[in-house]
């Protein structure tokens, strides 16, 4: 009896333990399985957490990228790149402004197109002058003269001086003015420029007409025809030809450069004269920056300037015959007055000293420092073109 007894207490204490244990496990599983749903939470909550910061990282990235991008298109003009993009004025023009009034009803148009007319210009040759702006009407040309002989108030004459612009720098060229005062930004609102010597005959010349040609012509650059008759003819490309609205070539059958129908180069095809050329916005933008700062005569200029022809020289440089004028060829740049003094007749106590002037003539001079610049231009020509390795000749 008491060997069951004892048999019996074993078997309850073994029932009882095991129970336990399976309690705590049970148990434990529980707990586990908890904490194990919650860390897994957790590691997901995380996991989204940082997927989306990643794809709000590149997001930034992306919209930052685009920014960049866009901000280094803007182009900004050097030197502005601490200014809003709004604020900058990249061009000017040669229009005045009224001083105190607001509304300024003789202001033109924004949508009529302008052209502007800049020459060289000297007190002896005004009425030259005045017969050639006379041709320009002001609501459609712009007009700004370089006074290389130091007068201006002596043009108050005329109706028009009050509208013009006046620059003034003693014994200077056409050339010489354009390189400074007539920067592609200042006159980018111009459509045509002319750049014209002083001694010109319009009696046969229509502006608008010109343009109009010029317009449906495609020339980039011209200039018109001169008259024979009554002109100083120095190329024979330049001359006008009777019955023709337009030529781009001329023909030479004797002596050293010789021009025929199988010719492509300067002067024989895509080649105007100095004295009146007339260059369009985009051309004059081109032509500008090869003018030489310190070569001021500009001569060599001209057998490059269809370079800035925008596109085919042969096609768009050319002399419109329709309209033409008269080239007078004046001696002007060179001539210099000077002032002398006579001596006081002592034994004539009425007398007094009187002040003569005198020209001095220094044309010479001028014309051979002209064919040296000439060959000063050609040498950084070839310069540029041998030191260039990315340019390629067109032509």
């Amino acid at each position: 009896m008491k060997q069951e007894s004892m048999n019996r207490s074993c078997l309850c204490s073994i029932l009882i333990t095991t129970a336990l244990i399976c309690g705590a496990y049970f148990i434990g599983n529980a707990y586990l399985a908890k904490q194990f749903k919650e860390k897994l939470l957790k590691w997901e909550i995380t996991y989204k957490m940082h997927n989306t910061t990643d794809q709000m990282h590149n997001i930034t990235d992306k919209m930052q990228n685009a920014t960049s991008h866009t901000c280094e298109n803007l182009n900004k003009p050097m030197g502005t790149e601490a200014l809003p993009q709004g604020i900058i004025a990249k061009t000017s023009n040669l229009e005045t402004q009224h001083l105190w009034n607001y509304d300024n009803t003789k202001k033109r148009s924004s949508n009529r197109a302008m052209s502007l007319l800049a020459m060289a210009v000297g007190i002896k040759q005004k009425e030259l002058v005045n017969k050639v702006i006379q041709k320009f009407p002001p609501r459609d040309f712009a007009v700004m003269l370089f006074h290389y002989d130091g007068v201006v108030d002596d043009w108050k004459q005329y109706p028009w001086n009050e509208h013009a612009i006046h620059v003034s720098v003693m014994n200077q060229t056409k050339w010489w003015f354009a390189k400074r005062f007539l920067h592609p930004d200042i006159v980018a609102e111009y459509e045509y420029i002319f750049l014209w010597d002083e001694d010109l005959g319009v009696g046969h010349f229509n502006p608008q007409r010109y343009l109009s040609i010029v317009k449906e012509e495609g020339l980039q650059i011209s200039q018109p025809a001169l008259d024979t008759t009554k002109s100083e003819v120095h190329h024979p490309i330049t001359a006008r030809r009777k019955n023709l609205k337009v030529h781009r070539r001329m023909y030479k059958n004797k002596g050293s450069g010789r021009c025929d129908d199988h010719s492509t180069d300067p002067p024989c095809i895509g080649w105007v004269e100095m004295m009146a050329p007339v260059f369009s916005r985009a051309s004059w933008r081109c032509s500008w920056y090869m003018i030489q700062n310190d070569l001021i005569h500009a001569w060599g200029l001209d057998m490059q300037l269809g370079y800035c022809a925008q596109g085919d020289r042969k096609k768009n440089v050319g002399v419109v015959d329709a309209e033409y004028i008269v080239h007078y060829g004046l001696p002007t740049l060179g001539v210099v007055e000077t002032a002398s003094r006579s001596v006081r007749n002592e034994t004539d106590p009425k007398s007094t000293d009187s002040v003569e002037s005198r020209e001095v003539d220094n044309r010479p001079e001028v014309r051979m420092k002209s064919f040296v610049e000439m060959k000063r231009f050609k040498e950084r020509w070839k310069k540029a073109v041998r030191d260039d390795r990315c340019w390629v000749d067109p032509y």
